[in-house]
């Protein structure tokens, strides 16, 4: 079976600067000054890989499991009921399985974060595999969620939906295919330049445009 594999985080939820938000709170909470605009731009990788974009080295291995663990509980207490979907995200699931493919969710957060996500967006019906940082040893960039979900799934014939370059590099790692999404944020150059096969608004936009997509027509050849 093929497979559609999205990330969640401003893929299919207009949650990033929330979180980005939370994460210059948490640092703040810390001692660490740092610059919205900037952590917003990490916003797609796991905390693994943030946090050293903006700490050294030695006080991540240190303080990191601390930092990361205060962020997720300060972003559960003071961000997650202003997380809102993005439109068309349920019509977009339920044309992918009415095309035949299987619809997964390869996100870099948190297990009960992804389970909640799932109820936000009212698509847990729908998703065949939801895997999570719990199944990852290494955060995006880096291949594995995506290599989980494919093992899950069991098959490689997938196309990933993400909105950030993350999403794309460790997808093409894995050797899928990335449609992205501007609805998160980050420009359309630096997407095609991780290597989308093609950039669509939002999830309504790739639904509307769902019978010309990669989905449906992909690059070199047919289905």
């Amino acid at each position: 079976m093929r497979a559609a594999i999205f990330d969640i985080d401003g893929t299919l939820l207009d949650s990033v600067d929330l979180h980005a938000a939370a994460w210059v709170a948490a640092f703040r909470h810390f001692g660490v000054e740092t610059e919205p605009a900037a952590v917003r731009r990490q916003i797609g990788k796991g905390g693994d890989l943030l946090m050293p974009v903006f700490l050294p080295r030695e006080r991540c291995a240190r303080e990191g499991a601390e930092i990361e663990a205060y962020r997720s509980d300060l972003f559960k207490r003071d961000y997650l009921s202003r997380v809102r979907p993005f439109p068309a995200v349920r019509p977009l699931f339920e044309r992918l399985r009415a095309a035949g493919l299987a619809v997964a969710l390869a996100s870099s957060g948190k297990k009960d974060e992804v389970a909640h996500y799932q109820e936000i967006l009212g698509i847990a019906d729908l998703v065949a595999v939801a895997t999570s940082s719990d199944d990852a040893d290494r955060s995006k960039p880096h291949p594995d969620i995506f290599a989980a979900v494919l093992e899950r799934l069991g098959t490689g014939d997938a196309i990933a939906v993400g909105d950030t370059p993350y999403d794309a590099e460790a997808a093409g790692k894995a050797g899928i295919a990335t449609i992205g999404v501007l609805c998160g944020g980050f420009p359309e150059a630096d997407l095609s330049a991780a290597g989308c096969i093609a950039i669509y608004r939002d999830p309504q936009d790739l639904l509307d445009g769902f019978d010309a997509s990669p989905f449906v027509r992909p690059p070199g050849g047919t289905r």
